[in-house]
């Protein structure tokens, strides 16, 4: 049901400029229109709800007190920014987000001067935001910028590494710290505020200033105990020693909902000198939604809902598993018997099927938090000391670990298990989220294996077999989304590694297909064998070690090779090219064609959609094969004619 609230107020503004014509009083009544638009507007598209209304107010505010989009505001995570979307002049496009054409779900550079960097995975905001100051200062321009970084965020060493760097920036840096789990800070108090207010101020910072001239003259010993003394009093009182040691100027914890706290502690930050300053503001993931608030996971990722009930649409029901859920069943049942297994995954148990494995398992599963690297060499260390680690991370967030991957994991040849999730196109959450690299990025290194399944069945298989790998590192792709709904196996089978297998067998055409793309080749092998072209299709499981006699024996039987893979250039086909390259196979004439995802970074859509995109549904493979046919025909007439 499709809800449209009545928001007088927010109609009146287009972009944050018409914000700032506002008086003070009226801005509470815009942040509940704007949290009800914001409500409405995911109703219908899906997307990440509670992220954005845990910061309608922060939102509000940071737009009424800095000048956007001279001011660089930043978003860390982006999925918390759709309130800015709205504020910044895509009101009317709000209501597309995350389809095709539409609004992106994360900040984009190409989309809106309002978001001035991209952000869609974690961390990165302090130091893109240094990065945007420190130009500012080189160059003499005015302009701050401002960082709003979740305080899951703040497990990832990167933002860290950001604030050690920060004093660069000097005041044109601002750090907002979004605490919604209250993991930090101690419940917000009218106490807190006040100090907050006050040590903000340019009264309170004047004093200080003072203050520091007049210790200076004393002796080092007393200066420093004075400094040390006024800096951990401030950070006993409000929690920011940690911050300070690292060059900040803390202030907090604030009430990030109330704006009555938070429009004078911004205009302070921005009209003082003191710097770079870091604003610890506490909200609500799912603030101003009943139903969201409710909810454990506060309603973080939602599919389309009613807004009067907050009841969410549901996919057709008795359908297949997801494939991460399969893993993390599999792995589940497989730990039963074998006590060395563990499970390690970074800040997305449920997206990796992890949770699965530690509701029986949670003495042998670590969630070790937006971390990426150092699960990986987390993985490593358990590995060399006897255990059988599995890292299950999307493909796209292990990319973030890939010099632990070759360092600590390859080189050392350690038997750490890669469950990759997220493999290939992803749909709604666009480029950001593909798992477009993996293949390219892994079989390259070696020791690597890497395996691929063609449904949830093989991918029982395939777990099983990483299970039992003790040799060295392997890794497992497999997409997001449901099975093909084939039979789960009571019994799983231990793989052998390097080792495809064939589906169906022809004499004229062979599809070599790695991954699910497999139900595409058998469907393009049909439509070929009724046009007279008999097919082979073959399904190799591995992309690294190759199954080279089952590719050598192919090449040899037939006319047309075509490789098929949910992934960038460099991968399978670039394998298989080598390959028969390296062995003279192509010297008779033979035809390969590469099908793999385009040199482009593919823009938000259905899965369906981005495939035919791609060119990677059954009738383009279709098409390549006749293409490679013809120009094999014409190329023959050619000759004939010239002799």
């Amino acid at each position: 049901m499709t809800h449209s609230p009545d928001t007088p107020l927010l109609d009146t503004v287009k972009v944050p400029s018409d914000l700032r014509n506002l008086a003070a009083s009226q801005l509470r009544q815009l942040a509940d229109e704007l949290r009800a638009e914001t409500i409405s507007a995911v109703s219908v598209t899906g997307g990440h709800l509670g992220a954005g209304l845990g910061v309608v107010e922060l939102t509000t505010a940071i737009h009424y007190v800095f000048n956007t989009p001279e001011d660089r505001l930043i978003w860390d995570v982006g999925h918390q920014c759709y309130p800015h979307k709205i504020l910044t002049g895509r009101r009317d496009r709000i209501r597309t987000l995350r389809t095709g054409g539409g609004l992106s779900g994360f900040t984009k550079r190409s989309e809106s001067e309002y978001d001035p960097f991209g952000a869609a995975h974690s961390s990165t905001s302090i130091s893109a935001a240094l990065g945007f100051a420190v130009a500012n200062k080189i160059s003499g321009k005015p302009g701050k910028a401002i960082a709003v970084i979740g305080d899951g965020a703040m497990s990832a060493g990167m933002a860290y590494e950001a604030m050690n760097n920060a004093q660069a920036a000097g005041n044109r840096l601002v750090v907002i710290l979004n605490d919604n789990d209250m993991s930090i800070a101690p419940p917000v108090g009218g106490l807190s505020a006040y100090l907050s207010r006050l040590v903000s101020s340019s009264e309170y910072l004047g004093l200080r200033s003072l203050a520091s001239k007049v210790a200076k003259r004393l002796s080092r010993r007393i200066y420093t105990a004075a400094s040390k003394a006024e800096e951990f009093a401030r950070g006993m009182a409000m929690g920011g020693t940690l911050f300070e040691e690292l060059g900040f100027y803390y202030v907090g914890p604030i009430d990030g909902h109330n704006l009555d706290q938070l429009i004078p502690v911004l205009e302070n930050v921005r009209d003082n000198a003191e710097g770079p300053v870091l604003i610890h503001v506490v909200t609500q993931k799912g603030k101003g939604y009943a139903p969201a608030e409710a909810a454990d996971d506060k309603y973080h990722g939602v599919v389309k809902f009613d807004v009067i009930t907050g009841k969410q649409e549901k996919g057709p029901g008795g359908g297949p598993p997801a494939y991460q859920n399969v893993f993390g069943e599999t792995l589940s049942k497989l730990a039963e018997t074998d006590p060395k297994i563990c499970a390690i995954t970074a800040a997305m148990p449920g997206g990796t099927g992890v949770d699965k494995f530690s509701a029986t398992h949670p003495e042998r599963s670590f969630d070790v938090g937006i971390a990426e690297q150092h699960a990986v060499t987390f993985a490593a260390g358990l590995a060399a000391q006897g255990m059988r680690p599995f890292c299950a991370i999307y493909s796209t967030f292990l990319q973030r670990a890939y010099d632990q991957v070759v360092h600590d994991v390859a080189i050392q040849n350690l038997p750490v298990r890669f469950a990759i999730d997220r493999a290939g196109l992803v749909g709604a959450d666009g480029s950001t989220h593909a798992g477009s690299f993996d293949i390219t990025y892994l079989a390259t290194l070696p020791n690597m294996v890497v395996m691929s399944p063609a449904d949830e069945a093989e991918l029982v298989h395939m777990t099983y077999t990483a299970v039992l790998h003790d040799s060295g590192p392997i890794a497992f792709r497999y997409p997001r989304g449901n099975g093909t709904g084939v039979a789960l196996p009571e019994v799983p089978q231990q793989l052998e590694i390097g080792k495809g297998r064939i589906m169906r067998e022809g004499k004229k055409v062979a599809i070599l297909s790695l991954g699910t793309r497999l139900a595409e080749a058998i469907k393009a092998a049909d439509t070929l064998d009724a046009k007279g072209l008999s097919t082979t299709v073959a399904d190799l499981r591995f992309a690294k070690p190759l199954d080279e006699k089952l590719i050598r024996h192919l090449i040899a039987t037939h006319e047309v090779v075509i490789t098929v893979e949910e992934a960038a250039v460099g991968g399978l086909g670039a394998h298989v090219l080598t390959l028969a390259s390296d062995a003279g196979l192509m010297d008779t004439g033979l035809k390969i064609r590469t099908m793999r995802l385009p040199d482009i970074f593919q823009e938000h859509d259905s899965p369906q959609k981005q495939y035919d995109q791609a060119g990677l549904n059954a009738p383009q493979i279709v098409e390549t094969v006749l293409k490679a046919l013809r120009h094999n025909s014409a190329g023959v007439e050619e000759a004939s004619v010239r002799a």
